[in-house]
């Protein structure tokens, strides 16, 4: 009898072994990637929290690094090839240059086995993240800008608060009400911080382009008179010492440094100030970016950077399910609209009570939707050698017009020489 007893406690202790061998080998542990401030990061661990709470057997790994240095070592990373290192799901903008050199997965496998709606995402959302009509990414969110502006600052400087309906006249006129100097003639607070990668909102509003196609270029278009005015006139405020040099601003800790510290009544960005702002108490609002005097539009882009699946993952449906759980309304949508600190890309998610809570500010978020009806996908060239393009030819010249060293009527027409050889010696137009 304790002969039978002891062979049925070693069947059970076998059968439990196996048991917890097979429980080990269903636990998934996901690499997650992403650059962002450590306000962007606790986003998006809440993000991760509320996936591995509902899928227990998943363990959710965050890989974040600063902006400067993410894509270096991302690069770093798949040069070495060891897909255990790499995140399986990451950021990553624009995503062109790492589809064509095959280093992320093609959705549209996925993408058409879900079902999932294509309609819904804003015009050029998903476009954007596409190489030949092959979509490779999600895009997190919308990058469409609007204007913040200081309350109290324009409450002492009695001035009406900015509309959706402002022009390039009314931000000039209160970047200089708002800008103060000391006794010695320094600035000691600019009315505007805006990044000098923010030109196209000013150039596009006006009717110009960089490129005639951002998808397939064949030409530049920086040096139409359309292109030209809204260069000068974004320099046009720093040179004349009420809005911040885009370099100086840079050294200062960036937009949001300066708006918090106070050097700044206003400046332009995307949604991913607002939880730093909130937190801080700051009083503040939002308004469209200022229209051209001309008329147009509101020209930031709808694309954002998107979350792409690595192409070396050994596990690329636990990708795909987390991958989707980032795009749910319910699940990783609803805790970056709750946080506030993503426009939807799409057009149900923009619209959503949740987004929309007037419980947290800022109160006008419609300025959002404004900017999203009538901004094309611009500002990024949507090609594999577009960072090439932007990094070598045109932003140091852009650079040199920011820096006030020399004028955009000047430099301009060179440039789209230089950009055009570019493309002709790339085989564009294809």
């Amino acid at each position: 009898m304790r002969k039978r007893l002891t062979g049925i406690l070693l069947i059970i202790l076998v059968l439990a072994a196996f048991s917890n061998v097979a429980v080990a080998q269903d636990q998934t542990t996901l690499l997650w990637g992403m650059w962002g401030s450590p306000e962007e990061i606790a986003v998006h661990q809440k993000v991760a929290d509320a996936y591995m709470e509902a899928n227990p057997n998943v363990t959710v790994e965050l890989w974040s690094q600063p902006w400067g240095d993410y894509f270096t070592k991302m690069d770093t990373l798949f040069a070495a090839g060891d897909g255990t290192a790499i995140p399986d799901v990451f950021f990553m903008s624009p995503i062109q240059r790492y589809a064509a050199s095959g280093l992320i997965q093609s959705l549209d496998p996925f993408i058409e086995e879900a079902g999932l709606d294509r309609e819904d995402y804003w015009p050029g959302a998903l476009e954007s993240t596409s190489l030949d009509g092959v979509v490779y990414g999600f895009p997190r969110d919308s990058a469409v800008e609007t204007l913040y502006y200081n309350k109290d600052d324009f409450d002492a400087a009695g001035l009406e608060y900015p509309t959706d309906e402002w022009t390039w006249d009314d931000l000039r006129a209160a970047a200089e009400a708002l800008t103060i100097k000391d006794d010695t003639g320094r600035v000691t607070r600019y009315g505007l911080a805006a990044e000098g990668g923010k030109y196209f909102n000013f150039v596009g509003a006006n009717g110009g382009a960089i490129l005639d196609d951002m998808f397939a270029p064949g030409e530049c278009r920086l040096s139409t008179p359309e292109s030209i005015a809204g260069v000068e006139f974004f320099a046009g405020l720093m040179n004349d010492e009420i809005a911040w040099r885009d370099a100086n601003l840079g050294q200062a800790g960036g937009d949001q440094a300066v708006f918090l510290s106070g050097q700044a009544s206003m400046f332009i960005q995307n949604a991913s100030r607002v939880p730093a702002l909130n937190a801080a108490g700051v009083n503040y609002d939002v308004a469209a970016v200022p229209l051209a005097p001309s008329g147009g539009r509101q020209a930031g882009s709808t694309n954002g950077a998107a979350w792409v699946m690595s192409a070396l993952s050994d596990q690329p449906e636990d990708a795909w399910a987390f991958l989707q759980f980032l795009q749910s309304p319910e699940g990783g949508q609803a805790v970056y609209f709750s946080a506030g600190d993503a426009f939807p890309p799409t057009k149900s998610g923009a619209n959503s009570p949740v987004f929309l809570d007037d419980s947290r500010a800022p109160a006008n978020k419609q300025a959002w939707l404004v900017g999203a009806e009538s901004a094309p996908p611009n500002g990024n060239g949507w090609f594999p050698e577009w960072g090439e393009l932007n990094s070598t030819i045109i932003s140091p010249v852009l650079t040199s017009i920011w820096a006030g060293e020399a004028q955009a009527a000047d430099v301009l027409p060179g440039l789209c020489d230089s950009v055009n050889t570019f493309l002709t010696d790339k085989g564009y137009p294809k």
